[in-house]
């Protein structure tokens, strides 16, 4: 019989038995609080206007993820440390006006300022640029209606439907100072 992965059931099996030592089991009174103390249930989904509705802003969980998260300074996690940048121009070729409602985007003659950074997501600085990683880039438009970012990663799959699971997802891919993993 095989398994979900792909080997067999006996060999699965074997290796959750020499994992076992290493898991951390939550106890039934092990609770889940806010940085202020407050019991919440879950961390992991957003408060949304229905099923497939926008995230609130009154999601104060969310909020205080987010917040912490921003605000974490540690010179070796930095997301995007090593990259490359240059300045530059954009120019649309045709108008795009039944399309969008931004300038830059509605006149072919109108040049934008443009600064464009290609970057690896989880390589810390100092790291080597053959190891295998999520590449990024960022566009950013100096139009005259105020800056426009433009962010992607060449991922399969692209993970965020909820930004609550955005930190965790940064945090996996970072090397943790304890141990260099």
């Amino acid at each position: 019989m095989m398994s979900l992965f792909g080997g067999k059931t006996n060999a699965y099996n074997a290796k959750v038995k020499a994992l076992e030592p290493f898991r951390v089991h939550v106890q039934e009174d092990d609770e889940l609080t806010t940085n202020q103390g407050l019991k919440i249930v879950d961390n992991q989904n957003s408060l949304r206007a229905g099923p497939r509705g926008p995230t609130l802003l009154e999601d104060f969980i969310l909020r205080e993820k987010i917040t912490h998260f921003d605000h974490e300074r540690i010179p070796e996690r930095v997301v995007h440390a090593r990259g490359a940048a240059a300045h530059g121009y954009f120019q649309v070729y045709e108008s795009l006006a039944p399309l969008t409602r931004a300038k830059f985007l509605q006149d072919p003659s109108k040049i934008t300022p443009v600064f464009v950074r290609f970057s690896t997501v989880g390589g810390s600085r100092g790291s080597a640029d053959t190891v295998r990683d999520v590449r990024g880039f960022a566009t950013k438009f100096y139009t005259e209606e105020g800056n426009f970012d433009l962010v992607g990663n060449n991922m399969p799959i692209f993970f965020i439907q909820d930004a609550i699971k955005f930190p965790d997802f940064v945090h996996s891919v970072k090397v943790r100072l304890e141990c260099g993993l």
